[in-house]
């Protein structure tokens, strides 16, 4: 096999992943929420309600399809569309998996290893918000334009904060690369000292702080409870998505739970190793390249799963922020906390070096 049909099939096995874990993800809210509430949740559609996806998405995509009259047509059907496919390509930098030996060739588990991985999402993450904010405002509503106009300047500020916390990971792992900063999370001393477990060699460990910052920001920015302001059906109907119905409606939710996936997939490369777990070297060395490397697409998988519940469990634990909390958290706390810590990871890498 060569390097192109590999790449090929990765792409195709990232794309169905990502709309697979998008579509149970709404399964898996509705059940969390209803083992929180002590309500069954979805029983109706396969055992346990495992085909409410496949039924939601019928649902999407035969209802009827409305534009409004005096919605700016190109541009509402554009918004969506470009939530969903940002959403989809930010994936490609991301590390799934250690590597695989086919046919005697070794293959990364990775679309593309880019030097500037990081600013490829962050650059990915700043341009979905055009989405959401082209979507309002060719609804020519106000709802629709209110939800925008706290969906662009919510992402702006949290954008800031979660930035900081990534220049603490940069300065200790010295490199943008993705697979880099994933591979410096394999061996090593916790804190310089003690002999570290292979794998087990996180920066969760060494930037508690800037992993605080950026789970917060990561909530603001995939707009999750309890910074779902842009859709606060409270005041705004639904926000930005107030006019869509259909498959265009589809687009925007499923977006949201794709960049739920994408963003806890690049929190477990930041912060929790990435592909690794304990003892991958020596799984290597004794088990052969593919053993690892099938146990590391689980290991990265399972790790994002977890965030990912974590995610629904706090959106049916806390109640929504006032849109001026919301600011002030984002500005005087989330900020001065990153610039701190940044501060601090200097003045030790400076001190103690790397």
């Amino acid at each position: 096999m060569d390097l192109l049909t590999f790449k090929l099939i990765l792409v195709l096995a990232l794309f169905l992943l990502s709309l697979t874990i998008a579509a149970y993800s709404t399964w898996a809210e509705r059940k969390v929420a209803s083992i929180m509430q002590d309500r069954i949740g979805p029983n109706r559609a396969g055992p346990f309600g495992l085909l409410q996806p496949l039924a939601d998405g019928g649902k999407f995509f035969f209802k009827e399809d409305f534009t409004p009259a005096n919605a700016e047509k190109f541009l509402f059907v554009l918004g969506p569309a470009l939530v969903m496919f940002i959403s989809l390509i930010t994936g490609a930098v991301i590390p799934w998996g250690k590597s695989l030996n086919i046919a005697g060739t070794s293959f990364d588990l990775q679309v593309a290893n880019i030097d500037v991985g990081v600013l490829f999402i962050i650059g990915m993450a700043s341009i979905g918000v055009y989405g959401i904010m082209i979507g309002g405002w060719a609804s020519n509503n106000k709802y629709s334009l209110l939800g925008a106009i706290r969906a662009s300047s919510q992402m702006i500020s949290y954008e800031l904060a979660m930035g900081l916390a990534l220049l603490s990971i940069i300065m200790m792992t010295g490199s943008l690369d993705l697979k880099e900063i994933t591979e410096s999370q394999t061996t090593g001393k916790l804190w310089g000292v003690i002999p570290w477990v292979s794998g087990l060699n996180w920066n969760i460990f060494y930037q508690p702080i800037a992993f605080l910052v950026f789970f917060t920001a990561a909530l603001a920015e995939t707009n999750r409870h309890p910074f779902d302001l842009p859709e606060c059906e409270s005041e705004l109907v639904t926000g930005y998505s107030t006019e869509y119905s259909s498959m265009k409606l589809g687009l925007y939710m499923f977006g949201e739970y794709v960049n739920m996936f994408i963003s806890n997939a690049f929190m477990v490369v930041l912060f929790f190793g990435g592909y690794n777990y304990p003892g991958i070297e020596w799984i290597t060395q004794n088990w052969g390249e593919n053993a690892a490397g099938i146990l590391s697409i689980v290991a990265f998988l399972t790790k994002t799963v977890i965030g990912i519940l974590i995610f629904m469990w706090i959106r049916w634990t806390l109640p929504r922020f006032r849109y001026d909390q919301l600011m002030h958290l984002g500005w005087k706390t989330l900020i001065p906390m990153a610039l701190v810590n940044l501060l601090i990871t200097g003045a030790v890498i400076l001190a103690f070096g790397n």
